[in-house]
């Protein structure tokens, strides 16, 4: 093999398929550097993050793991909470180093870290500030105790504190003030460092990200860089404010596009892009804070035509974009409209570097390598699963998609604890009659749906979902949005708007 290739993963932070112009015809303005890694290489039209919010999805992309086998059973953590990757968890970071590469981090992490606190910390409700935290001191289980041998960026989501950068295992500075931010430009109240301004933390990681590309421009490296934005707050530098002709979300989106022009420049200047993988997707999909009804009357929907938004079960909350090029080894200006999964990143590098992965490493993680090669090629995943922000789970696989919840399990109607009582217990939709979820098809495919939520509990008993020996998962066995999976499958009964079924 010649030189290995590099890794650059952009992560966009809350940013809709439909945001995007080379995959929604209909999109109200140009993404031009999205709309170039497609023409140079692949795009892959049915792509999921494993959950519908930030962190679980952060947690399946780095550790090839669905995230509700992790402690973390719904919501998000916090900028202060505990971290989330089991020591020892083999991250795609920690697998590409034992390659020989090197590796770097820049940007929100968001799986938790260790900081060092006194006797008085309690960690806040809503993730608001947390007392009694020295911030002098080093943090524990940050990026680098998790396979990267550089971090620069902020422990939780740009509206999480502290709003202090981060260096490796060190805060790069200590809050002298407190900052708080409204309306779209929304942010907690916290503790700031003096040269951190949440206006300019988008353009300043980039900076960091583009210095970890030139210092490694000589060796294979990784670079994870996980962009803050569009996610609130939502602060568009002067230059984008209008550009969109949308509202401030449209042109956080364009800041966001420019980012990534910013990072191809980097990489063609250097001479790295024939042989850098360059991967840009999103945690999940669009927030309500963007405010659908401000974009719909300008033109544009972020959802592009799926149901729900960021946190749902359906597609809009988990459906993203990924766009992946690489000249050396990958077709370009093509398609891809097979089933793939975030977390199947470190199966697909582990079988281009013939890394052999271990018992209990990636193990919900599909090779798409024979994809990225041949995008017309046979699906590579027998199934899929998903999570909306309460919990809830659903299953994919092939057309269909049972969803083990009412309603959208997340922030759309309806929601959680206010679905119509008369409605079935659970949702099965043919996804390819009806990709926008409309009509739910579980009285008429009662097998089917049987059938999904079989394989679903086995993939959640045996630890896994891939081939090999039984894992086990962390955290209590039974979630309160699953109360289904200790349920005999012989003596189940459900109300399914009608007379009770078996299922």
């Amino acid at each position: 093999m010649a030189r290995k290739p590099n890794l650059v993963y952009i992560l966009a932070d809350d940013m809709g398929y439909g945001d995007l112009s080379c995959l929604n015809p209909d999109c109200a303005f140009e993404t031009p550097h999205f709309d170039e890694i497609a023409r140079r290489g692949v795009a892959f039209t049915d792509a999921h993050a494993t959950s519908a919010v930030c962190t679980p999805s952060r947690y399946g992309i780095l550790t090839g793991r669905y995230n509700w086998r992790s402690r973390l059973k719904s919501e998000v953590v916090g900028g202060y909470s505990q971290p989330l990757i089991e020591p020892g968890r083999t991250t795609v970071a920690s697998l590409l180093r034992r390659a020989g590469y090197k590796t770097a981090a820049v940007g929100k992490w968001h799986l938790g870290m260790d900081f060092a606190k006194g006797p008085n910390f309690t960690e806040a409700l809503d993730y608001g500030a947390c007392p009694d935290v020295d911030y002098s001191k080093p943090i524990g289980s940050s990026p680098i105790t998790n396979g990267f041998d550089y971090y620069y960026g902020i422990s939780g989501s740009l509206d999480m504190p502290p709003y202090i950068y981060i260096e490796n295992d060190r805060f790069t500075a200590l809050p002298d003030h407190v900052t708080k931010g409204t309306g779209k430009g929304f942010f907690r109240e916290g503790p700031t460092a003096p040269d951190f301004v949440h206006e300019e933390v988008l353009d300043h990681l980039t900076d960091k990200a583009l210095e970890v590309i030139t210092a490694h421009k000589d060796e294979p490296f990784f670079l994870y860089f996980a962009l803050p934005a569009p996610h609130t707050p939502i602060l568009p530098a002067p230059q984008f404010r209008g550009k969109s002709h949308t509202n401030e979300y449209g042109d956080f989106v364009l800041h966001c596009d420019d980012v990534v022009g910013r990072v191809r420049n980097k990489l063609e200047e250097l001479g790295l892009t024939e042989n850098t993988i360059l991967v840009y997707t999103s945690d999940n999909g669009c927030s309500p804070m963007a405010n659908y009804a401000e974009l719909l009357a300008a033109g544009h929907n972020p959802s592009y035509i799926f149901r729900g938004t960021k946190a749902d079960i359906y597609e809009g909350g988990h459906r993203v974009p990924l766009l992946i090029q690489w000249p050396a080894e990958m077709p370009q200006g093509k398609t891809c409209d097979r089933v793939v999964c975030l977390c199947d990143l470190m199966a697909t590098m582990a079988d281009y570097l013939g890394l052999e992965l271990g018992e209990a490493e990636g193990v919900d993680s599909v090779s798409n390598l024979s994809l990225w090669k041949d995008p017309a090629g046979p699906e590579v995943r027998e199934d899929l699963v998903h999570q909306s922000i309460d919990g809830s789970l659903s299953i994919r696989k092939g057309n269909y998609k049972l969803e083990m919840c009412p309603g959208s399990g997340g922030w759309s109607d309806p929601k959680p604890g206010e679905e119509d009582p008369d409605a079935p217990r659970f949702q099965l939709y043919d996804l390819r009659q009806d990709v926008r979820e409309r009509q739910n098809v579980i009285l008429d495919h009662l097998d089917v749906a049987k059938e999904l939520r079989a394989r679903l509990k086995e993939h959640v008993r045996r630890g896994r979902s891939t081939p090999g020996p039984v894992q086990q998962n962390n955290g209590e066995a039974v979630w309160s949005t699953v109360r289904w999976l200790e349920e005999p499958d012989d003596t189940y009964e459900t109300e399914l708007g009608g007379p009770y079924v078996y299922l």
